[in-house]
């Protein structure tokens, strides 16, 4: 099914109790569930699509699979868009909602697992580190300094407190 076609079924089946928000606007989803069915079309999407021969397989050159649409890298950002959220932030606030903490944590896990694997990809690395720094909790680059005294002139630290 379509992407849009599956917003619009999702959109048309929110929760009709809740016709008054006086917090602000409706929420996007009525429950875990639909957004499953999106989070789930989004990772299909990001495989891309190859050709296939008259017998249903896929056709193979030397260089690789030939792709109608080609494979995309999972993102936090794309699946906040998929979802319909306007931001990447968005998708975090939906993920503070205790009923859709596992749906948005599991999918981001999924996109995290991704980016891990482009840690070992040379070509990939330093977006990889980038992304995993920027989007998932535990994950920082750490310096080290090391401040021992292995030489014969002694070294000065000077502190400045400032109000």
């Amino acid at each position: 099914m379509d992407n849009s076609k599956v917003k619009n079924n999702i959109n048309n089946n929110i929760d009709n109790n809740n016709k008054k928000h006086p917090g602000g606007r409706p929420p996007t989803f009525a429950n875990p569930e639909d957004m499953q069915k999106l989070i789930d079309q989004y990772f299909k999407d990001c495989e891309g699509e190859m050709w296939l021969d008259d017998n249903g397989e896929p056709i193979v050159t030397k260089y690789g699979p030939l792709y109608k649409k080609q494979p995309k890298p999972p993102t936090v950002t794309g699946l906040a868009l998929a979802l319909g959220f306007t931001s990447r932030q968005a998708l975090l606030n939906y993920q503070a909602k205790p009923e859709f903490l596992d749906t948005v944590t599991r999918a981001k896990a999924r996109i995290e697992e991704y980016v891990e694997t482009r840690l070992f990809d040379k070509d990939g690395v330093n977006g990889a580190k980038f992304s995993l720094i920027n989007n998932f909790k535990g994950w920082r680059e750490k310096q080290e300094v090391d401040l021992s005294n292995t030489g014969d002139k002694p070294f000065d630290i000077t502190i400045r407190v400032v109000e």
